[in-house]
């Protein structure tokens, strides 16, 4: 049994309607050992929205501090606020063995890959184009126009998914959530993301090797 791992930072993505957000909310309900990141924001709260549930609210100065020591794993400006993902909160939940869980666009999860090399990448879609399409419409909260405009970024989107680790078909849910945790947990045990435990066994190797040479 290699030893206790380090949490590893999911950085999830996929095209609108695709059912990300719905995959990862089921995904913390299913397992223990998921927590999903809580976005930072300069906006103001709306009513309902609680501190640290769902989002760290701080003003433009506290962001942009955080901004100039390298306190965010990344972040956007979007309508006049910044949204960001504090550093050490993710940090802190990868220290306690925790799988943090970040919704993001494409080219934010590829700066996302840059600051943590170990992140595993998951590009999330549904069984076919068709099907996108009537998820959108079936929503019957969107103007046409709208979807015609979700559908568009739907194709540009689909140029970088060679980028990412895994695709994850999203058609039925609670078999998805199975097929995603299953990815996850064999990620752990990656070269890559056991680095420490390979050093200590080569070492171990080496003192048996000497041990050996002198009897």
């Amino acid at each position: 049994m290699i030893m206790k791992h380090k949490g590893i930072l999911i950085v999830v993505s996929g095209f609108s309607g695709a059912g990300k957000g719905t995959l990862m909310k089921q995904m913390v309900r299913s397992y223990e050992n998921y927590a999903l990141s809580i976005s930072m924001t300069t906006r103001d709260p709306r009513p309902g929205e609680a501190e640290g549930r769902e989002y760290f609210f701080v003003s433009k100065e506290v962001f942009e501090d955080r901004i100039s020591k390298d306190g965010l794993v990344e972040y956007a400006s979007y309508c006049g606020n910044y949204y960001g993902t504090p550093r050490e909160y993710v940090e802190r939940q990868l220290e306690r063995g925790k799988d943090v869980i970040l919704e993001i666009e494409i080219q934010g999860a590829l700066k996302v890959k840059n600051k943590f090399p170990t992140a595993v990448l998951m590009f999330v879609m549904p069984p076919s184009a068709a099907e996108l399409k009537r998820r959108l419409e079936g929503r019957g909260t969107e103007s046409q126009e709208v979807i015609d405009r979700r559908l568009k970024r739907a194709c540009e989107e689909a140029e970088g998914i060679e980028q990412y680790d895994y695709i994850v078909i999203n058609d039925e849910l609670e078999e998805c959530v199975k097929e995603m945790h299953s990815l996850i947990q064999a990620a752990h045990y990656a070269p890559l993301r056991n680095k420490e435990f390979i050093e200590k066994m080569k070492n171990e190797l080496r003192a048996l090797q000497k041990e050996t040479a002198i009897k």
